[in-house]
């Protein structure tokens, strides 16, 4: 056999025993894969089930809030929650004690609020209790963002991994405010798992529209976590577009505070409402809590069912001037301050110094008198009560205005023939004449005052504008509850005496005067009932404080109410206290949307009358000047596109290029600042010297003649 011969037969053997050793493995796989479906299929099988998990829940993103200038209000944030393992596999007492103060001064670095020292003691605490049953230790008692959670993994130490380091996370979707605090009550807040929904506030109110649609996935274990296979993807909430001004509430509550801390009050309220829209701009519920801790608490003027106190004098008087049973010069007669009405004592807030006697119907708002309203009321409907009541309830009082706040109040003020089980007596009608007696929320007072404002309509107050999902958009319409509160003869009578109450000197309203914007209000003083104690208590008489009005009087662009409960410091009053606050209230939003026409200051001496030109393309530049309506004068040649410019008595000359240099001039620069002397002067080829600071009173080569180029210029500034 020839060696060729050899080595084929060779060949041959090992290509068999290749394809021999092949079929045995494929043989063996086969069965193997036979016994595995056959013998332990379902073994497998419902192994494999239990990796997989169908028809789960995808939640949808929750829409967000925002301010009416579109400032983020409130939006989902994930945010991760860090805890330590300390029976970790891989983590190490010594390595741990090691790097325990480099840990320590990162933390403290990144959240000052505890020093270096508590963290290294509260991680140290943790290695000593460590438990198999207890194996999630948190780091920090708050939770953190992506950055910061990154930023603390690769931390020495923690930068080893979760074996060796214990540290991992739990992530979570929470509901974030950007601005914190501001209108936060009426903002609202959800449940901890953001998909049971709001808990209060316009987060509850539209969690039908802020919730969104879930989607539906399978989620599958690979390795060591579980993945989420979307079938069905989520449909994102929609975004809600609030009424709140961010400015504007900023400088509510902040006033709002410092009023409540130098009355030492327990809580306080402010509602600012656009007059024509009935949209709230801002709104503010400030309670103190301890150790002089001041928070939003709930939403008090929405929810707040207490007497309205001598702002309802307004309503009580007019109704009786629309019925024609009163009118604003009637003479009523207060005596020294102090009357009996059916065996009960009725005083006024002057009777230690004698009473007002003889005063008018206008003069009894003005002074805020309790007994010349109730005495006016009293004669016009002693013995038709019912006429009364059916007028407040004309004016919108009995509606219920269906607000975006749940849990709002609605006034319940009796009637002598409906009165559900509440007793009226002979003082019920003169007492319920200056805010006793009925219970009203705030922002119904404040609705009320805003159709005065609005020329007799009563408008709801609306908290949300647009509802928003990409791009399609769903206005929020205003509502009108009542047309016409009052005759317009009635409005105008209305309207004078809440501008007297502020305006004349002696109005209880006077210290919301202001030299800045005209407002229009009334005090009110009233005391707070104790329950069963009535309304004075062994220790203290407790008293609410308030004061509703708009601004402009004269073109009113805003309404407000002010509410403080409680004060426990100076002399309870309503126009002293939230009278000066209304004021500060109204200058500074009146600043704040004061629009100057600049035409009208005068003229900057220090700057050019006239903007200075570059040299370029003539149609474009005639265009401009045409539409600044800056004064020119086109000298250029016939068809030239080019040109060169020069500024003479208020106008702009434009020349062909090739005249420049027999018009150009030396310009006057006294009074300019040194830059822009020195630009007016290079730019036309002259070399400049400055000498002082300030303003130019001097230049060494007068204004006018023509210029020769690369000739210097002294400027003398002063």
């Amino acid at each position: 056999m020839s060696d060729k011969q050899f080595i084929g037969e060779r060949m041959r053997m090992y290509y068999v025993l290749i394809i021999f050793v092949i079929i045995t493995f494929a043989v063996l796989i086969f069965g193997k894969m036979c016994i595995i479906s056959f013998v332990y299929g379902k073994k497998w099988k419902n192994i494999g089930l239990n990796q997989i998990h169908f028809n789960i829940e995808i939640p949808a993103i929750r829409g967000n809030i925002y301010s009416t200038q579109y400032e983020l209000m409130a939006t989902s944030e994930f945010k991760y929650r860090l805890f330590v393992d300390f029976f970790a596999k891989g983590i190490q007492e010594d390595t741990l004690k090691k790097y325990i103060l480099t840990i320590g001064n990162g933390l403290s670095q990144m959240f000052p609020q505890k020093s270096a020292k508590q963290y290294i003691v509260h991680i140290m605490k943790g290695w000593k209790i460590r438990s198999k049953k207890n194996r999630r230790y948190l780091l920090l008692d708050h939770d953190v963002n992506y950055l910061q959670w990154k930023k603390i993994s690769k931390m020495p130490y923690f930068n080893q991994g979760s074996n060796k380091s214990g540290l991992y996370y739990k992530k979570l979707l929470r509901r974030v405010k950007p601005y914190e605090t501001l209108a936060s009550r009426t903002i609202g807040d959800v449940y901890g798992e953001i998909k049971k929904g709001g808990k209060n506030g316009l987060e509850k109110y539209y969690n039908s529209f802020l919730s969104g649609q879930s989607g539906v996935g399978v989620r599958q274990k690979l390795g060591n976590k579980y993945i989420n296979f979307i079938s069905v993807k989520p449909i994102k909430g929609k975004d809600i577009i609030t009424t709140i001004d961010i400015k504007i509430q900023d400088i509510v509550e902040k006033a709002l505070l410092d009023k409540l801390e130098e009355y030492k009050a327990e809580s306080g309220s402010v509602v600012l409402m656009e007059v024509a829209t009935g949209e709230i701009k801002a709104i503010a519920n400030i309670k103190f809590f301890e150790k002089n801790i001041w928070k939003e608490a709930q939403n008090y003027a929405v929810s707040d069912l207490g007497e309205p106190g001598s702002i309802f004098k307004v309503v009580s008087m007019m109704v009786a001037i629309e019925d024609g049973l009163v009118h604003a010069e009637d003479s009523v007669d207060t005596k020294n301050g102090q009357i009996q009405i059916a065996g009960r004592i009725l005083k006024d807030h002057n009777a230690g110094r004698g009473g007002y006697g003889k005063i008018t119907a206008s003069q009894a708002i003005r002074y805020s008198s309790n007994i010349g309203v109730a005495l006016l009321i009293e004669k016009a409907y002693g013995n038709k009560p019912a006429q009364y009541v059916n007028g407040i309830y004309k004016v919108g009082f009995n509606k219920d205005l269906k607000l975006e706040i749940p849990g709002y109040g609605i006034p319940q003020i009796r009637h002598p023939y409906n009165n559900k089980g509440a007793y009226w007596s002979q003082t019920t009608l003169p007492w319920m004449s200056f805010g006793y007696e009925t219970q009203i929320p705030p922002i119904y007072m404040l609705a009320f005052f805003n159709a005065i404002a609005n020329n007799g309509k009563l408008i709801k107050p609306i908290f949300v504008k647009k509802i928003k999902q990409g791009n399609k958009i769903i206005e929020k319409k205003t509502l009108i509850i009542n047309n016409q509160i009052c005759s317009f003869s009635t409005l105008n009578i209305i309207r004078k005496m809440l501008d007297d109450v502020v305006n004349m000197p002696d109005g209880t309203g006077n210290p919301a005067y202001s030299d800045i914007v005209r407002i229009a209000g009334k005090t009110g003083t009233v005391l707070i009932s104790q329950g069963v104690k009535g309304y004075k208590t062994a220790k203290k008489i407790l008293y609410q404080v308030s004061f509703c009005g708009y601004f402009p009087s004269e073109r009113p662009k805003y309404s407000c109410i002010v509410v403080i409960w409680k004060p426990h410091k100076g002399n309870p009053s309503g126009g002293a206290m939230c009278g000066s606050l209304f004021k500060n209230i109204a200058e500074k939003v009146y600043e704040k949307n004061c629009i100057f026409n600049i035409r009208s200051f005068p003229k900057d001496t220090l700057h050019l009358s006239m903007p200075i030109l570059k040299n370029g393309e003539k149609e474009s530049t005639i265009y401009v000047l045409k539409q600044m309506k800056i004064p020119y004068e086109d000298r250029t040649e016939h068809g030239q596109k080019n040109f060169s410019s020069i500024e003479k008595n208020n106008k702009i000359l434009l020349f062909s290029n090739s005249k420049k240099e027999v018009f150009m001039q030396i310009p006057d620069v006294r009074g300019m600042g040194a830059k822009d002397a020195v630009f007016a002067l290079e730019r036309i080829g002259l070399k400049v010297n400055v000498s002082g600071s300030g303003t130019v009173i001097a230049q060494s080569v007068l204004a006018g003649p023509s210029i020769i180029k690369g000739q210097s210029v002294t400027l003398q500034l002063k």
